[in-house]
Parts: C-alpha cells; structure tokens; sequence
C-alpha cells in the first residue's frame, strides 16, 4: 500500500534536484505542501511525523548516496571479506564528500543525508536486539526508552517512506557484516523496539526502476527468506572470525599466515543439529586442507594428532601431495592458546568415527 507524501525541494551546492521517492514512483517539479501531524498519532499506528524529521519523501541527492553505499559496500565485501574494519565503514566518501557510514550512535544519520544511513548492533551492547523466529524479523531496539527521541523518530520515517537502510552487526572487536538493503517493517513502541527485514539488492533495485514500492507486501516472502540467509551468514562470519582469531590468523596444521586464504573449519558440520558455531568446534584450515577435511582424506583423532587416509599415503600425484597432505601424517596439529578454544576431543572423536568408515 502507497502512503502519499509530500516532499520539499532539496537544494545541495546551489544545484536544484528534482526529487522522488526511492522507489521511483515519480517525481515532482514543484514544491508540495509540508504537512505535519501531532507526535501522539505515534501510539496510534505507524504514522508518526516529527519536526526533525519532516514528513516528507527523501530526495535524489540522498537516494544517490544510498545506492552508491550499497555499491561500494559490495566492493569492499569483494577486496577484504564478510568483516569490515569499523575504520573502514567511517572512511566513505562521495564525490569528494566523507560520508561515514558509522558513527557514535547505533541509528546513525550523517550531515549529507536526510534519514539514517544505518543501524549497528554489538552482541555485549546495552540493547536487546535479537531475531523473531516467529515473524522472521530482526528487532532492532530504540534508542532509549523515549519514542519519540529523534532517532527513533528518524527510523519511523525511514518505515513510512519505505527507505533502504545499511544493518552492521559487529562480529568481532571492530569487524562488522553488513547485510542491505534493509527495511523497518513494523514499530512497536510499546515494546520500544523497531522490526527490520533484509531484501535483496538486486530484486530491489529491479523493483525501484519499475515503479513499484520496494517494501510492498509481494516481497514480505522474498524479505523473510533474504533475512533468515543473513542470520546464517552472520554466524558463519562471526565463527570464522573467532576461530581465525583463536588461531593466530594461521592454518592449523602447514602454519599459512594469508587470512585470504584461510577457512574456519566446522569439526561438527553446521547443518548437524550439534554443529553450533563454537571455537571449540571448528579448526582455523588453508582452503587446500580444508577442502580435504570435508573430503576425509585426513582426521584429527582426540590427541590432536593426524591421520592421512591410507590410499592417499600411497598415492603418487606430484610435490602437492607430498608436502601437502602425506607429510601431515602423525604430526600434532597447533593449538589455540587458551583452553576454552581447543578442538572438543568428543567432536573428534565422532568425527574420526566418520572418517576410518570413508577410509
């Protein structure tokens, strides 16, 4: 359902820009009328207008900035992986203008635009912020305990005129997956927490350029599908970051330092109802012994140590094979420091089972 808004003209360096929704349902070539509303319509439905945040549709000059972040995000994605530097994220510019895509509050608004830019969270932050099973949703929880403080009144508008945010969960101190566009599909100030959905970019975008709103009710399927895939992501970023990091950044077993070229290696495999994302079941592996883990050409028993597969001691298949995988056998894997970290001898255990019946 469209909800019809005004918009103001939007003046950026003296230049006038036409404007228009995000989702491209038109534009205007002339100033319409700003309408506010009281702050009470807030406890009424998801209708609240606020001074700071005038009741309008965003202009060009913001929508430009959003799909040239989600741009570039991509591209950083591409060069450093899943967990991006906080430094990073705060280094965004555009067309010579620093735009941080960070800052010191969770809802963060930069100077050059008009709503919120993103969201962040931290696992030991002081908000509940969790996923709904049940609705498929990430709650995101207000700033404060004042509905109508101006983020949370920014995050209102941005659910109003269906406006794509950038969501950062931090998965280790100072790395942070982005999951975007995202959406705020509900307000529940009773409850002083706002329901988020991720889409996909690419049907997003597809959706803008044809006219049609990007948070319309035809997507809530695609939306809870994108979501549910980022919360498998975000623990699987976080468990390579945990497990790297216990590691020292290094494969255990040949020592390769190049983080590119590193895996965390699930002992238990995820989709195993026991495969939790735990330190003490995964094992930090270059991509060359991880792929053959997963292919049982060798074990860890419980006593750390490692056993090739017999038909691949035998092998003749070049220096690869050799230094790779026949001189690993018998030697001990290295250890993370700390006890809480190392292998869980009982996954081992289960896994070596595996392994000798593929042998």
């Amino acid at each position: 359902m469209l909800i019809p808004l005004g918009h103001d003209g939007l003046v950026v360096r003296d230049e006038p820009w036409i404007v228009m929704s995000w989702a491209g349902i038109g534009s205007f070539d002339a100033r319409c009328e700003r309408r506010a509303c009281p702050d009470d319509v807030l406890f009424n439905g998801p209708r609240g207008c606020t001074e700071d945040y005038p009741r309008s549709m965003i202009g060009t000059a913001d929508q430009v900035i959003r799909r040239s972040v989600f741009d570039w995000l991509t591209d950083q994605r591409a060069e450093h992986g899943e967990g991006l530097p906080r430094s990073i994220l705060e280094s965004f510019e555009l067309k010579g203008q620093r735009v941080p895509l960070m800052g010191p509050s969770g809802i963060w608004k930069p100077a050059a635009c008009e709503l919120p830019i993103s969201v962040s969270t931290v696992t030991s932050g002081p908000y509940s912020d969790t996923y709904d099973d049940l609705t498929q949703t990430l709650r995101y929880a207000y700033r404060g305990t004042d509905p109508l403080h101006r983020d949370n009144r920014g995050l209102r508008r941005a659910m109003l005129e269906r406006v794509p945010l950038v969501y950062f969960h931090a998965v280790a101190r100072g790395l942070y997956a982005a999951a975007y566009p995202v959406f705020v599909v509900d307000d529940d100030p009773g409850a002083l927490f706002f329901s988020m959905q991720v889409d996909d970019l690419a049907a997003a975008l597809t959706a803008a350029g044809s006219g049609h709103m990007i948070a319309e009710d035809e997507g809530e399927p695609r939306r809870a599908y994108v979501t549910a895939t980022f919360r498998r992501r975000l623990h699987q970023v976080a468990f390579r970051e945990w497990v790297l990091r216990a590691y020292r950044e290094s494969c255990t077993l040949c020592r390769l330092h190049h983080v590119p070229l590193l895996d965390a290696a699930h002992i238990t495999p995820d989709s195993d109802p026991e495969g939790e994302p735990l330190v003490s079941n995964g094992l930090a592996l270059c991509k060359l012994h991880h792929a053959a883990f997963d292919s049982f050409f060798f074990a860890v028993r419980p006593d750390y140590t490692i056993e090739v597969r017999p038909s691949i001691l035998t092998e003749s298949d070049g220096p690869m094979l050799v230094v790779g995988l026949q001189q690993i056998h018998g030697q001990k894997i290295h250890l993370p420091h700390r006890a809480v970290h190392l292998p869980d001898p009982a996954r081992l255990a289960r896994r070596y089972e595996e392994f000798t019946r593929a042998s």
